[in-house]
């Protein structure tokens, strides 16, 4: 299997390229240069897989038997979710009135994240063993995104690596704008490899010094650097597996012909997720997409009538997560959708780099309206929902599941004749308090999470009037010369 960029300047890679490269040299992301078509007999044969098994034939496909064998990767990624805590390792609830909330909130750190960035960190240490490499994984956000880290990219990354022989972290952690939990998952785990500073400063001053060292191409080489946000393919992939899930659990029957249809409500931020059900779709899977966004609208608005602009700055809401202003894995959509168009995705993300507005062509708004239905909603109605859900089915959702099952119970109050309906949720209520006290429940708190208190927190202030980035560039440096003296 090999890989292009999707602004198509960069020359093709395989999977272990793409897994250490994150963005393409040409600004690009990296997609699959052809897709893999399921007929009907393999979505047979699939349907009753469980999720790991789902996430190896996925894996299987895309990275190939030369770089991981079909043994190695079945170890690896029963490593990834070793640490679960549900036998499934993703769940799905079925609740009143045709409701179903699929679970991906299982793993350590309580969010979804943890599926894709522990096959993708088991991945990355597999590689670096052969290539008897280390690298450095700084915690980092595209630019004009969130910089540093959101609460749940950061600590689900430190879990994912903690511990490990060849890979070190450093997490810049934005000082109240995470939650408390988030910020305890975080700062608790007190390994040598883990290296936690805690910023006092705004999201742009934040930024700041991570693009001034990424942005030092030979300083990146030599030390190693590299990211695992949601740009890295390899967790596109392993997101593919929640659709695929979804499709069989949810769907009546595979006897039928042509095979019925489930309908998948993504809740997203920087469109990961959606970016892997528009491949699912494309591979054959017969699913409709719903992306549900916060008033951070810029997906809503894409989708509705081609206005891929920034629109201000960046509001604040009860789904913290999904605050993001430019959502980067659209550009994996447009090249999707457009027929795999490298120059014109490329002129596209150009001009919106330059101008931050951009109109989608006609035809490419044309297939993405028809791909995608979508909704934003306020903090009010993610609270609604949250009181609703509780009152139907004393079940409790964070606000960025809540944001899914407002599409739910939107299209329901209307009476909309629909297939069977799947909302993704993505993170467990425990790890947002304040927004089920807001929703005017009671927080429900896990024994795991209360033991975070009673633990040791460290983190390194980044005070203002520090020089940030000479204190990021001395972490780094220092950790190259350790790996010098132990080597």
């Amino acid at each position: 299997m090999w890989y292009v960029s999707t602004r198509g300047m960069a020359p093709r890679v395989d999977f272990e390229g793409a897994l250490f490269s994150g963005y393409a040299p040409d600004g690009g992301l990296y997609m699959p240069e052809e897709l893999p078509q399921l007929d009907r007999e393999t979505l047979r044969q699939w349907s009753t897989l469980s999720y790991p098994d789902l996430v190896k034939e996925l894996c299987a496909l895309f990275i190939g038997p030369q770089l991981i064998s079909r043994d190695d990767l079945t170890g690896l990624v029963d490593r990834a979710f070793s640490r679960f805590r549900h036998k499934e390792v993703v769940h799905l609830s079925r609740l009143r009135n045709g409701l179903n909330v699929l679970e991906l909130w299982h793993g350590v750190t309580y969010a979804f994240k943890d599926l894709s960035l522990g096959c993708t960190a088991q991945f990355l240490q597999r590689f670096l063993e052969k290539r008897k490499q280390r690298v450095t994984v700084v915690g980092r956000l595209p630019p004009s995104s969130h910089p540093g880290t959101s609460g749940d990219t950061g600590s689900a990354a430190i879990e994912s690596v903690h511990g490990a022989k060849n890979v070190d972290i450093i997490v810049l952690l934005p000082k109240g704008h995470c939650t408390r939990i988030q910020e305890l998952q975080m700062t608790t785990v007190l390994r040598e490899n883990v290296h936690v500073f805690g910023v006092e400063g705004n999201s742009d001053e934040l930024d700041e010094p991570i693009k001034a060292v990424f942005a030092d191409v030979a300083f990146v080489k030599m030390h190693n650097l590299m990211s695992l946000n949601s740009i890295n393919w390899s967790r596109v992939l392993v997101q593919m597996a929640h659709h695929f899930f979804a499709y069989f659990r949810c769907a009546p029957s595979l006897d039928t012909d042509p095979l019925p249809a489930v309908e998948v409500v993504v809740p997203t931020g920087a469109a990961g997720n959606l970016a892997a059900g528009c491949i699912a779709q494309k591979m054959g899977l017969p699913i409709h997409l719903a992306v549900v966004v916060n008033c951070n609208d810029i997906i809503h608005r894409t989708v509705q009538r081609g206005d891929f602009s920034l629109s201000g700055a960046v509001k604040p809401t009860l789904a913290s997560a999904m605050d993001i202003q430019v959502p980067y894995n659209m550009e994996r959509i447009f090249w999707l959708l457009s027929g795999s168009d490298s120059q014109g995705t490329r002129a596209l993300m150009e001009q919106f780099e330059r101008t931050q507005s951009v109109s989608l062509p006609e035809e490419l708004h044309s297939k993405l309206s028809e791909a995608v239905a979508s909704e934003s909603v306020s903090d009010e109605t993610i609270t609604q929902t949250m009181s609703r859900c509780w009152e139907e089915n004393r079940y409790l959702l964070c606000p960025h599941s809540a944001v899914a099952v407002s599409y739910h119970y939107q299209q329901t109050d209307r009476q909309q004749p629909s297939p069977p309906r799947c909302c993704l949720a993505p993170a467990s209520a425990a790890k947002f308090p304040e927004a089920v006290l807001a929703a005017g429940l009671t927080p429900e708190t896990p024994p795991e999470i209360l033991a975070l208190e009673r633990k040791e927190a460290r983190c390194v202030a980044m005070r203002k009037g520090d020089d940030w980035t000479l204190m990021l560039r001395d972490t780094i440096e220092s950790l190259s010369r350790q790996r010098v003296i132990s080597s």
